[in-house]
């Protein structure tokens, strides 16, 4: 099994929904993604984190949650009989009951896409490079790269910024 992981930078999200569409038009007008609005009006999209250590999985008195070959946390619809067990353990709030198959749905990190070799289509399409997949080492290095970036962005802002007072 090579585990990979679908991590999203908050920092980063411009709250353009771009995510919650494309995952809307692949899944069939379920959204397993989905941008809300803080009351200060930022966006926080919100999705399954596939957890290592999957909260929703253990609590599943059905058995219907499994992880996959990547490491994707999926439910089998098939086996589930919509308790919501897995919603009240998800420390995100993401397992969604779907009325009409009647049973829980969420993120399979677009299970039918990695199957031909395509990474998950929130994370192809977003615009502001927000969402990452790949092996968790991959994904690590390019959290670390950006945080290295931001932080010698705001580096080089506070020196312009020294230099503008001197010459008041």
């Amino acid at each position: 099994m090579t585990r990979r992981i679908l991590h999203v930078d908050y920092s980063l999200c411009i709250g353009c929904e771009t995510c919650e569409g494309v995952c809307d038009f692949i899944h069939g007008g379920r959204p397993n993604i989905k941008v809300y609005y803080t009351i200060t009006g930022i966006p926080v999209p919100i999705n399954c984190r596939h957890c290592e250590k999957a909260p929703c999985m253990d609590v599943c008195p059905a058995g219907a949650i499994y992880r996959d070959s990547d490491g994707a946390v999926i439910i089998n619809p098939n086996k589930c009989i919509g308790c919501l067990m897995c919603l009240a353990a998800c420390p995100f709030g993401v397992p969604t009951f779907d009325v009409k198959l009647k049973a829980v749905t969420k993120c399979d990190m677009c299970a039918d896409r990695r199957r031909l070799g395509t990474a998950p289509a929130c994370a192809e399409m977003c615009p502001a490079g927000a969402i990452f997949f790949g092996k968790p080492e991959e994904v690590e290095e390019k959290v670390r790269r950006r945080t290295a970036e931001k932080i010698a962005r705001e580096r080089l802002a506070a020196v312009n910024l020294e230099g503008v007072g001197r010459m008041l």
